[in-house]
């Protein structure tokens, strides 16, 4: 921990530019952590019963009479149960959830009645309790009963435009540039985050959702990229591990204002006007030097890097007249670079299956992103299912995360990608069958277990973005990248259907979690150990190492691009040897 804390500590010295770039990025990755888990709360399914068909004089529930329904929540414990009513004209109605009856000989009221019974569907709506929350888009749409299917698709399709959103904007960035992707993104989350609050009805609300899903996904994604491209080699491990840091931020919040407001659709503003700072502010973001380079915009990268100089207080920048005419001398980046479009264009998905060895890598670490993404989402998600404060419970899964990314750093630099990833998968496939065996009165403890295997699951999860991307050689690392970050979408789609199992059987979510993180755990054995290996360039450099051959490391040539772009990230470091 003291090396990764004087690798920030230097970071933040030295390269104060790319600090402050950093920290305004990441402050907004918080909004998605906010909009990615507010469904939590604002799409509760209170008590409720079918509407009363007049004026009531009376109701009972088992022995227990009232002059009110809100008396009776209190005593409500099963969806299986109802109440009996009594109307101002004498009539005596049995009141389920999704249904009502009225008595045919209505003598005596009594709780238990044996006689002929007329059933009527809710055409007078129905009554929510209303102690928790004065309002959810369940009550104020009806999303119960025949309708609850739309209730339960309010999560799935907004994870749907999350994955969906990945793909469009990543694109997006590489084609017009990061900075006006973060920009519209940024806006996007704000406007559509209040656009939300003033739907008027269900399917405008998921609409609306879905639209803020994409840019929410297409924000983290894109910054993601940014970050790393502002970010020096020293900590850029560090930078990139805490992005997720800051989504568990939004996370807390949620929490926070779950509890404090009970309407929804005030929940909902409130949240949005959350990350408002950044939105005001956002527009000073520069490009980074690496995206304009690429695009041979040099005078607006020059400029960039007269900025980041004057920031950090370099007196020499270098000028990329310079770095490029030591990309064209370098024999090795100039000899990629020829055929760097060409070999682009002739790999496709099906080559990270070109042989068994690398097949097999393929498959593994698809496996490995889907099982974290659907862990993560179903330790969180079901977090307000536990017992006790459900607040609290959201509150402690997210606050869970801030250690594990710090544990994550150093264990991945210190005992290797591989040998983290596996203890930690099948630990949190252990805390899963744990769990099972927990009593459910001791709801304290299954809090404990279920915040240790999000903290688990969450190590991994942190850890496979780095670990695909030194797994696959040059010409296929963004597609492996990008097709493990596809199949980590496809995970949190299906994770609130995972949770939805809990009506079958209620450990069925963590069964299925269990399952597939001990498989996981078992394949990810059989990948290589990357820690202090050279990245490799080609397909059959990335299966010589999967064999453990040590010849191929020594061959493995530069990765490419690097002389001009190396120099980019070094030059803040002019700021250490000029102090000395």
């Amino acid at each position: 921990c003291i090396e990764g804390f004087s690798s920030v500590t230097f970071f933040l010295s030295h390269y104060r530019f790319q600090a402050c770039v950093y920290f305004a990025s990441v402050f907004q990755a918080m909004s998605c952590g906010i909009h990615y888990l507010s469904s939590v709360f604002m799409a509760v399914t209170p008590n409720f019963v079918c509407g009363f068909p007049g004026n009531v004089s009376s109701i009972l529930f088992h022995n227990s009479s009232a002059s009110s329904i809100q008396d009776i929540w209190t005593l409500w414990t099963s969806t299986e149960n109802y109440v009996v009513v009594q109307l101002e004209n004498g009539d005596i109605w049995e009141i389920n959830q999704c249904s009502r009856s009225k008595r045919e000989v209505s003598l005596d009221l009594v709780y238990e009645y044996k006689g002929n019974k007329s059933i009527f569907s809710c055409s007078d709506g129905f009554l929510y309790d209303d102690t928790k929350w004065k309002s959810t888009v369940v009550t104020q749409w009806d999303l119960v009963c025949d309708r609850e299917w739309l209730a339960k698709l309010i999560q799935p399709t907004f994870m749907l435009g999350v994955l969906i959103g990945a793909v469009i904007f990543g694109d997006i960035a590489d084609r017009l540039g990061r900075q006006r992707v973060i920009w519209f993104t940024s806006a996007g989350q704000f406007v559509f985050g209040i656009a939300v609050a003033f739907t008027f009805d269900y399917y405008s609300f998921v609409i609306v959702r879905f639209l803020l899903a994409m840019v929410s996904s297409g924000y983290l994604v894109v910054a993601f990229v940014y970050v790393t491209e502002f970010v020096g080699i020293k900590a850029r491990t560090w930078a990139s591990m805490h992005v997720h840091a800051f989504f568990a931020m939004g996370i807390m919040i949620v929490a926070l204002v779950g509890f404090l407001v009970r309407t929804w659709w005030v929940y909902q503003i409130f949240l949005s006007i959350a990350t408002l700072p950044f939105v005001l502010c956002c527009w000073m973001l520069p490009e980074t030097p690496f995206w304009l380079l690429s695009e041979e915009r040099y005078e607006d990268a020059q400029k960039v890097i007269n900025t980041m100089a004057k920031w950090n207080n370099v007196n020499t920048p270098c000028k990329v007249s310079e770095l490029w005419s030591v990309q064209q001398d370098d024999p090795v980046s100039g000899r990629m670079g020829e055929n760097d479009t060409s070999s682009t264009k002739k790999h496709n998905i099906l080559d990270l299956f070109c042989n068994w060895q690398i097949a097999r890598r393929t498959i593994t670490v698809w496996l490995i992103w889907f099982t974290g993404s659907l862990g993560y989402y179903v330790f969180s998600l079901s977090s307000v299912s536990l017992g006790g404060n459900e607040y609290l419970n959201l509150f402690l899964i997210g606050a869970v995360e801030l250690p594990c990314y710090i544990i994550a750093c150093v264990a991945m630099d210190k005992l290797g990608r591989r040998n983290t990833l596996i203890p930690f998968l099948i630990l949190s496939a252990l805390i899963c069958v744990l769990i099972m065996f927990i009593p459910q009165d001791f709801s304290i403890l299954i809090i404990l277990a279920n915040m240790a295997g999000k903290f688990s699951i969450g190590v991994a999860f942190g850890l496979i973005y780095l670990y695909t991307a030194e797994l696959y050689p040059t010409i296929v690392r963004s597609l492996a990248v990008g097709s493990g970050s596809m199949m980590c979408r496809v995970g949190s789609v299906v994770a609130p259907f995972c949770v939805y199992l809990r009506s079958v059987w209620i450990f069925m979510p963590l069964l299925l979690v269990g399952i597939m993180a001990l498989l996981s755990g078992i394949l990810t054995i059989m990948l290589p150990e990357t820690l202090g290996k050279p990245l490799t360039n080609t397909l059959v450099e990335a299966t010589e190492m999967g064999r453990n051959k040590k010849s191929c490391s020594g061959k493995t040539p530069p990765a490419h691009g690097g002389a001009a772009l190396e120099k980019i990230e070094m030059f803040g470091k002019q700021t250490v040897s000029t102090e000395k």
